[in-house]
């Protein structure tokens, strides 16, 4: 069977992943003859970083899992339907949504709220400081149904569908809108001194970084290059940040960038890391291996960055055949690296995808997301490791 590269979902969930059609959009080519279900799962020999993995949820797509700032809590999205329990739990999956919903999880009892709408779509929560709202971005005020995929064309593109950033209380009430403009404003994350908000917009007709302030005001441009500039996270002392970046430079490229751009669609083939000041100042670029490097985060030091990338191979040619012939599905693995570009180092190497790192506010733990033990295909989990230094 001829496999080809479709779309996941935006917020680069499976961002350059080698996805098969399936009833859901998406589905991930995996071996799932040995599969078992564990809640806790020990690491590989070579994962020494990683202690006490525990398996947070079970089935369908749970994504993009963020600490509170107390540590105890996180946000994530998920195609897991729980809109209508008041309190669920990671064991009670349930049927799958065709796009993502917003929830809380509370990591003593695992107990799971819903705090978005329960309708359109949703992306790229995060908790704002005291733990009382968090921020996410949604399609509902666009309508009810989740968006429409985009076309398959053999190359994997996403969607700039038009997402808004809203606040709101940890029990889904009193929901506020933070950004107004048409079009895509998404991937907000919050400052560690719980200040400034970070996000990617197209609201002045390129894919940039912006800061704003926690109720939505004192709108700041920090990136001007043409091209993809998003995925930022804050360093631990909040004077600097790291972010994911794809800046074409032929002019070919360049045209088209803004051809898809047009059509509200991105093709991030390449992906770089870059860090900067808080400000917009001083951007240094981090990796230059023309892999997918993404979801970046700075380790507790503030001198290191854990990420994901498909290196060393990002170019494997398409299982079943493709160009090229033979080869199959390239890996997504963990990987630390200098804020220099310097002491390259694999974190993870079990299962086929791993991704959307953090780090909890004291050091200890890491959280990401995983396809290891997947029990079917298209199948994300969220994993929970104390973290060996």
């Amino acid at each position: 069977m001829k496999r080809v590269l479709i779309v996941g979902v935006v917020g680069l969930l499976t961002i350059l992943f080698w996805p098969v059609l399936n009833d859901s959009g998406f589905g991930l080519l995996l071996d799932t003859s040995r599969v078992t279900r564990h809640a806790s799962l020990s690491a590989e020999p070579t994962e020494r970083h990683l202690a006490n993995i525990r398996q947070l949820t079970f089935g369908n797509k749970n994504a993009e899992a963020y600490f509170s700032f107390s540590g105890n809590r996180l946000v994530f999205q998920s195609t897991n339907d729980w809109r209508e329990q008041i309190q669920a739990t990671s064991k009670t999956g349930g049927k799958s949504l065709g796009c993502y919903q917003m929830y809380v999880m509370d990591l003593e009892s695992e107990a799971i709220r819903l705090v978005s709408t329960g309708v359109g779509a949703t992306t790229c929560g995060y908790f704002f400081p005291g733990d009382r709202r968090v921020l996410y971005s949604s399609t509902h005020l666009v309508g009810p149904n989740c968006p429409p995929k985009p076309k398959v064309a053999g190359k994997y593109r996403w969607a700039l569908d038009d997402y808004d950033i809203f606040s709101v209380r940890l029990d889904g009430q009193q929901i506020q809108r933070l950004t107004t403009t048409p079009g895509y404003d998404a991937e907000a994350t919050v400052s560690p001194d719980g200040k400034t908000i970070v996000f990617t917009s197209v609201r002045d007709g390129d894919l940039d970084l912006y800061a704003m302030n926690l109720d939505g005001t004192h709108f700041r441009r920090l990136t001007q290059e043409i091209g993809y500039d998003g995925g930022a996270f804050f360093s631990p002392d909040s004077r600097r940040i790291v972010y994911r970046a794809f800046h074409p430079r032929e002019p070919a490229e360049v045209d088209e960038y803004q051809a898809l751009l047009a059509q509200k669609l991105v093709e991030p083939s390449r992906l770089e890391l870059f860090v900067m000041q808080a400000d917009g100042s001083d951007k240094r670029q981090v990796t230059a291996n023309g892999a997918s490097n993404f979801a970046p985060f700075f380790h507790p030091d503030g001198r290191r960055i854990i990420f994901s990338s498909n290196f060393p191979h990002p170019s494997l040619p398409l299982a079943g055949g493709g160009e090229g012939g033979g080869g199959g599905p390239p890996t997504f693995h963990l990987y630390l690296i200098g804020d220099d570009g310097a002491g390259l180092e694999q974190i993870t190497f079990e299962g086929g995808f791993n991704s959307f790192p953090m780090f909890s506010p004291d050091g200890t733990k890491l959280v990401w997301i995983s396809d290891r033990h997947a029990a079917s295909r298209g199948e994300f989990n969220i994993f929970l490791a104390d973290w060996v230094p």
